[in-house]
């Protein structure tokens, strides 16, 4: 018995309700291979795989492709929104204060939504969003000016 090939790029936005263009394909692609990645780098991905697009248009497309779940949005303070193509599992992300360089960490503890409020007023809670702050080894280690 053989595996079914994942689906391609395009299937991925026809199954999410939306249309396939080449800079959507182009666009989720390239922050499925980027890492935490702000609107200008994932705008210079896009341009660097179809050309010439504008940066309203990425927007759109970032807030399409969020709001269909192929995509997430994190916002840490004092920083621009970046973007990941990893979904769905609720992780968390590590942030270096100096560089900005940020990582994923899986939930620290039980499952989904990861922590537990001490009191959810009533809400009923499918989401923990946290962000660990620090420095990176890089910025750990390098030498103080």
């Amino acid at each position: 018995m053989t595996a079914s090939p994942p689906p391609t790029t395009a299937e991925e936005l026809r199954g999410a309700g939306l249309r396939v263009t080449a800079a959507r394909v182009a666009l989720l692609e390239t922050v499925r291979h980027g890492d935490h990645l702000d609107v200008e780098a994932v705008a210079s991905g896009v341009r660097g795989r179809v050309g010439h697009i504008s940066l309203q248009a990425v927007y759109d497309a970032l807030h399409a492709l969020t709001s269909a779940g192929l995509i997430r949005r994190i916002e840490p303070a004092g920083s621009p929104a970046r973007f990941e193509g990893r979904v769905g599992d609720n992780h968390h992300h590590l942030m270096c204060r100096s560089c900005g360089a940020v990582a994923d960490v899986d939930c620290a503890v039980g499952e989904a939504p990861c922590l537990t409020a001490s009191d959810d007023h009533g809400f009923s809670i499918d989401e923990a969003e946290v962000i660990y702050w620090g420095l990176c080894p890089t910025c750990t280690t390098a030498p103080s000016s």
